[in-house]
């Protein structure tokens, strides 16, 4: 029989909010069982930072987790030197994507497993040497997965989006017909077997303003949106547009809407976090384990003062567990 099911966390940046969070969240008596794969020196001074009283169980493996406030069960993995709170290090930034790989490989290894991330520094990572873009397509590059999909979460609304983190000027000739086609059917997929919807319902916006007003304001709703919906649906998938993105997000039409397509980063979550910023969650849909993460950065400021918000780490794991259990 497979190992039981268990949450896998990386807190991200170790000079940011990540270590904090993670060390908050182990203290509450109703705490699920994870397990951490972080410096454990690191946390060590974090909590006696923050003034916060943990025990530390070293794990490696598929051994038992303990679990009870305070308890903090932890794969040890070295930073590459010393961290500060609040100040970044460009030799760490080896040290966050060790901590990535190895929880990727345990994913893998397990397909019951979740990984839960927190967030990174991008800018660090790049000013490191590497080639960085975001969580979403490191995990989906490391996964072996060609397409992964970007979705935030918070209730009553969710967003995925057809192009991730790339420059505005590049969208455009990103929006074709094959990328589309994948990403609905990802998103289709995965809001059936990880969010139990029998026949979602899904919102796709256009890239133009007024949806390309019949042509006058740009041709890739005529060209490449519509003939995707319309291929789609003749197959059985309930979608809705392409809509105009000021008016797709109305009250009305978040009701009859189970998630939404954007076809951009920035047209899709300032709607989502406007509506649910600290208390939403980043899930990357087609990769053959859950993976979910807090919806926000890593607050270098609050780094070690006791002051960041642990909402919405608790969403994502939350979200986290229920997404393994649906798919029991």
């Amino acid at each position: 029989m497979s190992n039981p099911a268990r949450l896998i966390l990386t807190p991200g940046e170790p000079a940011g909010i990540g270590p904090d969070l993670v060390l908050q969240y182990c203290q509450q008596e109703n705490a699920a069982p994870l397990c951490v794969i972080a410096d454990r020196t690191l946390l060590e001074r974090r909590a006696q930072q923050l003034k916060l009283n943990i025990h530390f169980h070293e794990v490696a493996g598929n051994e038992p987790l303990k679990v009870g406030a305070g308890i903090l069960n932890i794969i040890h993995t070295p930073l590459m030197t010393d961290s500060v709170a609040g100040e970044l290090q460009h030799q760490n930034a080896k040290y966050v994507l060790d901590c990535l790989d190895h929880a990727v490989d345990l994913c893998l290894a397990d397909k019951h497993h979740a990984l839960v991330t927190g967030p990174v520094h991008k800018g660090n990572i790049n000013d490191a040497g590497i080639n960085f873009s975001g969580h979403t397509e490191y995990l989906a590059e490391r996964s072996n997965l060609n397409r992964p999909v970007m979705m935030l979460a918070t209730e009553g609304l969710r967003v995925a989006l057809a192009t991730t983190h790339v420059p505005l000027s590049k969208v455009p000739a990103l929006i074709t017909k094959p990328l589309l086609e994948e990403v609905l059917t990802i998103l289709h997929s995965d809001l059936i077997n990880k969010f139990k919807l029998s026949n979602p319902r899904i919102t796709v916006c256009g890239l133009n303003p007024h949806a390309g007003e019949a042509g006058h304001l740009g041709r890739e709703e005529i060209d490449v949106i519509e003939p995707v919906i319309n291929q789609l649906s003749q197959h059985g998938m309930k979608l809705t547009g392409p809509l105009p993105a000021d008016t797709a997000f109305t009250p009305k039409q978040m009701q009859q809407t189970d998630a939404y397509l954007a076809m951009y980063h920035d047209q899709g979550l300032p709607v989502l976090k406007h509506v649910g910023f600290g208390n939403a969650v980043n899930i990357t849909l087609g990769l053959p384990f859950v993976r979910t993460s807090v919806d926000h950065g890593t607050a270098l400021e609050l780094a070690g003062s006791g002051k960041a918000d642990l909402t919405s780490l608790q969403v994502a794991i939350e979200t986290a567990q229920q997404m393994i259990d649906n798919q029991a």
